[in-house]
């Protein structure tokens, strides 16, 4: 392809972008477009001769955006879902032109530095130990995974179990607790690494969704040898932080392994203001967070964190006589992540970071999390409204009921959907429906908190009437 080529194409690319990015703060945040309507609008078969390039991504941004959701701003309250700064968005521009495999030092010399620099320049953010080894994923799903795969290693190397080489079959009974309210990759990670979703113990937690210590405590005496403890760092629901101090020594006491599952709580460690929700947090063995969520980098983007590097290593690490290893210091981004091919995720976490700083990602924690409170606010006058959770992080949970005593939840989020001013998903708390407000994008602000709530407040007025 001629050079010329390449500019008219990342040109074509750049207004496209840049025309997406300037309609998320007025378009609806909703999908315009159906899911039947979107495939019909695409080929049915693959073209028999070549398309035009420029052909090819006209038609792409035509075609997709009906069907776009703006969760990249600033009243995208579901899932927990962060935006991209834009210098990770150019970031993540370079990751595909460089086109670099990070699985080998000698495939790319700078990403292995970049990832090398980038998991210490995290390690000293969230206050965790600075010898633990690190992993940049796809997720805090896929991390778990990777920690709960390094525990186990380690858990059954200590009872004369070679894993790696044995397979679980025939090994000695690993235990793995967990809070009821842990988040679902946890049983999910119990499946991968060949527990068994259904053999995790669970555990009660308190009203705020935190783990119970006096039950843990219970459930450890209980449990057989070897064990792993899984907490959270915030609840996906309120984002209430389980007591690591306490769950730390109760784990350690009986030999167990501790993870946190921090997928967007674990950065509250990044907040002088907020890190004592987090305290003890340093004293488990492994961690794991998503990027694309409060660190607001593109998708996708997570990382895992092992106190233990050596048993990090034996549970990921993959050897053949053309892989060659790193000779001396140098890393090998393969040695810790599940993936042998895999794109260059650290480069825009590492942007991000570097722009930021210190204060500044503390100051991302707490303006979401004010303006969590902000939302709360705005809501809990409204008739038939109650907050649930003690806003301490960026989650507002909510219920509406009408006078009769209904439980409106449901309708209630259809609708302000549907309005697309905001948008805001649904949970299950206690057992009744309820609203889940999540803001961890860097582009909200006051007017778009205040502008979301008074379309709650309008679509339940409807609802109501």
């Amino acid at each position: 392809m001629p050079p010329l080529e390449y500019h008219l194409l990342l040109d074509r690319a750049r207004a496209a972008a840049l025309a997406f990015f300037e309609s998320l703060s007025d378009r609806p945040v909703r999908a315009d477009a159906r899911y039947d309507d979107l495939l019909r609008s695409l080929p049915a078969t693959l073209p028999e001769a070549p398309t035009d390039a420029a052909t090819v991504l006209d038609d792409l941004v035509r075609q997709v955006d009906p069907g776009l959701v703006a969760s990249a701003g600033p009243r995208y309250f579901g899932f927990v879902t962060g935006g991209a700064f834009p210098v990770s968005v150019a970031a993540d521009w370079l990751v595909s032109t460089w086109d670099q495999n990070t699985m080998l030092h000698v495939m790319s010399p700078a990403v292995s530095a970049l990832e090398a620099c980038t998991a210490g320049w995290i390690l000293d953010a969230l206050g965790l130990p600075p010898g633990a080894s690190v992993g940049f994923v796809t997720g805090a799903h896929m991390a778990n995974v990777t920690a709960l795969a390094a525990a186990r290693h380690e858990m059954l190397r200590r009872v004369g179990w070679d894993v790696e080489a044995l397979g679980v079959q025939g090994a000695p009974t690993l235990t793995l607790i967990a809070a009821e309210e842990a988040h679902s990759s946890i049983g999910a990670a119990a499946r991968f690494i060949g527990v068994g979703s259904r053999t995790v113990r669970r555990v009660p937690s308190d009203r705020q969704g935190r783990m119970r210590s006096d039950a843990l405590q219970s459930a450890l005496s209980e449990a057989s040898r070897p064990a792993i403890v899984c907490a959270q760092a915030g609840n996906v629901n309120t984002g209430a932080c389980d007591p690591f101090h306490e769950i730390a020594a109760l784990a350690h006491a009986h030999g167990a392994w501790l993870h946190v599952d921090g997928a967007f709580g674990l950065w509250a460690a990044a907040s002088p203001s907020r890190r004592a929700l987090v305290a003890g947090l340093p004293d488990a063995d492994s961690w794991t967070t998503d990027a694309h969520k409060w660190l607001n980098v593109p998708y996708d983007s997570g990382i895992v964190i092992v106190r233990h590097a050596a048993a990090h290593r034996a549970a990921m690490s993959q050897t053949a006589e053309y892989l060659i290893p790193a000779d001396g210091t140098e890393r090998d981004g393969g040695d810790w992540v599940p993936e042998a091919s895999r794109r260059a995720r650290v480069v825009p976490i590492h942007a991000v970071l570097r722009t930021l700083g210190r204060s500044g990602l503390a100051e991302l924690v707490d303006r979401c999390s004010r303006l969590a409170e902000r939302m709360a606010d705005r809501l809990r006058p409204l008739p038939g409204a109650a907050i649930l959770n003690d806003v301490v992080l960026n989650q507002v949970l909510v219920r509406f009921v009408a006078a009769s005593g209904e439980n409106r939840t449901r309708a209630l989020i259809a609708a302000v959907q549907q309005a697309g001013v905001c948008w805001c998903g649904g949970t299950a708390w206690r057992g009744e429906p309820a609203m889940r407000i999540s803001i961890s994008n860097w582009r909200t602000n006051e007017e778009d908190v205040d502008r979301s709530a008074a379309s709650i407040a309008d679509m339940m007025r409807n609802l109501y009437n």
